[in-house]
């Protein structure tokens, strides 16, 4: 996995900071989401970026993350970074809510459409994206 794919997991799975890396990684990380430039990341690019780690994540290219593929992500990002187990039980108990059909798959559309619930009330003005007060906010919690 590379340095992105270490830092998204931290947001992108729901359940670290929107600024896992460092100070200039997370500068980085946003830039790489916030594609228009506006300086907030909308959830549509949040989305967006999540696909994009659906497609890393996703070993044997099937369009589906199984159990294994996930429980593989999670490990490789907990290696990489001095992540707690903890701030990894959010996204196990996430994953059904995230898996809408029950198949107990997690397909590409599924995963890139669910917003982390941490995510969702980081939205403090209700506008569908997190500005950088509400990222340092979020960060601070």
């Amino acid at each position: 996995m590379n340095k992105i794919v270490i830092a998204l997991a931290g947001l992108l799975l729901g359940a670290g900071s929107a600024c896992a890396a460092d100070g200039s990684g997370a500068r980085e990380l946003f830039r790489r989401i916030d594609t228009n430039g506006d300086r907030k990341l909308e959830f549509s690019e949040i989305q967006a970026a999540r696909a994009r780690m659906f497609d890393r994540m996703d070993a044997n290219h099937n369009g589906l993350l199984d159990a294994g593929e996930v429980r593989t992500a999670v490990e490789q990002v907990k290696s990489k970074r001095d992540f707690q187990a903890a701030q990894f039980a959010d996204f196990r108990a996430q994953a059904s809510r995230i898996d809408r059909n029950g198949d107990g798959k997690i397909s590409r559309d599924e995963f890139a459409a669910f917003i982390p619930d941490r995510l969702l009330r980081a939205d403090t003005n209700g506008d569908g994206a997190l500005s950088i007060s509400e990222l340092r906010a979020l960060r601070r919690q």
